[in-house]
């Protein structure tokens, strides 16, 4: 069949609502490609190019040549909300099939085989499901006239955003005709992304490639080590910046912190994370309609979210490497002369990045811990019975069992709800391939600390480090930031990251297994439970999280000023029935540490204290337990209580750290067992675990 132009600029104009709207260079170009059947083509085009109107108008083009429908896989279904608005503006009949629409699948299915879907959109997580590739897939494959892969360089393992679900359609590439129009986009690809992708995607794969440079941004980086100068900094420019924008952060919590702060200065912003749920469409929507001064969010805001007048992107922790840093500021300033983008660079972000790295492959003993596992279990195992007999974390051992399954051959298989070994052995180029990523991803992680100590250059290092040609790059004519933020600011935010306490809510379920040594399963009985406790930081943490591991590590004694603080909480927490005494958790390894500091605390309160649970066996340290299972097991038979009377009336349980809870779980049981009044938890930390 033979493009037809005319037809393909009406479709642009009515997708995009604009009646003078043009192509851009080179998305006419690639649509032809497809049209024509010219073969396989790889666009690697900015965010806010329009790589999504490439699909579409391809698709329609076909369909109205009586082809069959397109196939997208994609893993931004969530954020596609706008490029679909734009589809149907078009006419093109666009459904999507994944997790959160299952109610919807059947009849999905029967529109694909009346032939009435266009465009069917599923996530690569959906390769991976065998009905949807039995009952949905297999009936329309030999129909498919475009394949569509949207975000490729998740596909690659040299890129900063490997998916290991990808790989499924590594193997799919295999079974295609070759004549197959496939197109394959993205927006971060450098030469050695690129090179993988022929390799996955065809040798003859056509690159129509952009330029990289953005014009309308003005970049800055700004070092501020601690948390409160960042957020003093943030208080004091946000209401200055003109516009509305983003501000990204590594973590849940500092999205949550941050948002918390700002908000306390009367600033109009909201946190959106991967725990946002159903709310994201209603958040996204607040932003695209400028309801917002800003959204604070992780990734979970990244690919996909498309608004061309973004006036600032700032991020307050330096992102691991330049693709992420590239696609996530280059957000800003689509559809404007000038907008910023401002790196917040802090001392704790080379600790989360470290941690990314380090957990991004399963270690040689989780790996064989799991190995293991199977061969001891020949009816094989749930994921939900893993962590009863294995020390690693649920989510390492779905780590480690998805990139197991995904090896070719793969040591394990799952049949039915249960995972089994194959009768494959694990090569060696799984390590290898771990190894090499894991120094890939070293060295990416120290170019974003040589881009922070950038004084000017900024796009040019970026482009440069992304393979494109760094020129023709002129200032915006915005001037740069303060980098200094209000010392009085800073002290504000030090007191507010001091007010900071977090809930610590009572177990009501004994774990899978049960406690033997205690005969303890099931459901805890109310009476015998915690009441909900309090923690006064988070281990390490601003605020007070740092002199808490001051006192524990180095000084052998929690502070003064961390009684204080203490006592503060638990006049403002008054929990009723009031507490009249005060014990706390025993520990072999710091036996007057914690007894110390519940002594002084009682004192400040006027109360009296006594010690009355003891240990009876000296455990492995509960951070040594990966999981809750595990912990709860660390606990069983170690607490007894002193052969003595217990004070009458409710008490407050104090203890240095919490983090699974086990301990308070246990030793409440134990209180509430003899005849002890409400319990009340209260800990100095919450463990951090960024």
């Amino acid at each position: 069949m033979r493009y037809k132009s005319e037809r393909a600029l009406e479709l642009l104009r009515a997708g995009s609502n604009q009646l003078d709207a043009e192509f851009r260079e080179g998305q006419e170009e690639a649509i032809r490609h497809i049209v024509n059947g010219d073969g396989r083509i790889l666009v690697v085009q900015k965010t806010g190019w329009g790589k999504s109107f490439v699909y579409f108008i391809a698709t329609k083009l076909l369909r109205e040549a009586g082809m069959g429908p397109a196939l997208l896989i994609s893993p931004l279904l969530a954020l596609m909300r706008n490029q679909i608005a734009a589809a149907e503006r078009m006419g093109v009949r666009a459904e999507t099939i994944n997790s959160d629409n299952q109610a919807e699948w059947e009849t999905v299915e029967n529109a694909i085989q009346r032939n009435a879907v266009d465009i069917l959109l599923i996530s690569p997580e959906r390769l991976a499901n065998e009905r949807f590739r039995s009952e949905a897939l297999a009936k329309v494959s030999d129909q498919i006239a475009l394949l569509v892969i949207d975000e490729a360089h998740c596909i690659s393992d040299w890129g900063h955003d490997f998916r290991p679900d990808y790989r499924r359609i590594e193997r799919i590439m295999r079974n295609l005709p070759s004549n197959l129009r496939l197109l394959a986009t993205t927006a971060t690809a450098n030469d050695r992304v690129i090179d993988d992708l022929k390799e996955v995607l065809g040798p003859n794969l056509e690159i129509s490639r952009g330029d990289l440079n953005r014009p309308s941004l003005t970049l800055q980086t700004i070092r501020l080590p601690s948390q409160a100068e960042r957020l003093a900094w943030l208080a004091e420019q946000l209401p200055v910046l003109p516009g509305n924008g983003i501000i990204y952060t590594l973590t849940i919590r500092d999205a949550e912190q941050v948002s918390g702060w700002l908000k306390s200065r009367g600033l109009n912003v909201e946190a959106y994370t991967g725990e946002t749920g159903d709310q994201r469409p209603k958040l996204e929507d607040a932003l695209l309609e400028n309801e917002v001064k800003a959204l604070v969010a992780t990734t979970a805001l990244g690919m996909g979210f498309d608004k061309p007048d973004l006036a600032f992107v700032i991020h307050y922790q330096t992102p691991g490497s330049v693709v992420a840093y590239y696609q996530q500021v280059g957000r800003a300033g689509r559809a404007l002369d000038t907008a910023y983008g401002v790196l917040l660079s802090g001392e704790e972000e080379t600790e989360i990045t470290d941690y990314f790295i380090e957990s991004a492959f399963p270690t040689i003993d989780e790996v064989e811990a799991v190995l293991n596992a199977l061969e001891e279990a020949p009816g094989g195992l749930s994921i939900p019975q893993f962590p009863s007999v294995v020390n690693i974390s649920k989510g390492r051992i779905q780590k480690t069992i998805q990139l197991l399954s995904l090896e070719t051959p793969a040591p394990i298989a799952k049949q039915g709800t249960k995972w089994q070994l194959t009768a494959a052995t694990l090569d060696n180029t799984f390590w290898e391939r771990a190894e090499r990523l894991t120094e890939l991803r070293r060295v990416e992680q120290a170019q974003m600390q040589e881009y922070v100590r950038l004084t000017s250059g900024h796009m040019g290092f970026l482009i440069q480090a992304l393979d494109g040609e760094p020129e023709n790059i002129s200032p915006t004519g915005l001037l740069p930031l303060p980098t200094e933020p209000d010392p009085v600011l800073v002290q504000e935010t030090v007191a507010f990251l001091r007010r900071t306490s977090l809930p610590i809510e009572p177990r009501k379920q004994w774990p899978s297994g049960g406690l033997p040594h205690y005969n303890l399963s099931g459901r805890i009985d109310p009476n015998l439970q915690a009441q909900p406790g309090k923690a006064l930081c988070i281990w390490g943490d601003a605020g007070w999280g740092g002199s808490v591991r001051q006192g524990k590590y180095h000084d052998g004694r929690f502070s003064d000023d961390l009684l204080v603080a203490c006592k503060k909480l638990v006049e403002e927490w008054n929990p009723q029935p009031a507490p009249e005494w005060v014990t706390c958790a025993p520990s072999p390894r710091h036996p007057d540490l914690v007894p110390d500091f519940a002594r002084r605390l009682a004192e400040t309160l006027d109360l009296p204290f006594k010690q009355v649970l003891i240990k009876t066996q000296d455990r492995p340290e509960q951070k040594t337990m990966a999981n809750s299972v595990q912990q709860a097991r660390n606990i069983d038979g170690s607490l007894e209580l002193a052969d003595e009377a217990l004070p009458d009336g409710a008490l407050l349980l104090v203890d240095d750290m919490v983090d699974s809870r086990w301990t308070f779980t246990v030793a409440t049981w134990l209180l509430r067992s003899h005849g002890s009044g409400e319990v009340w938890p209260l800990a100095l930390a919450q463990a951090g675990g960024r």
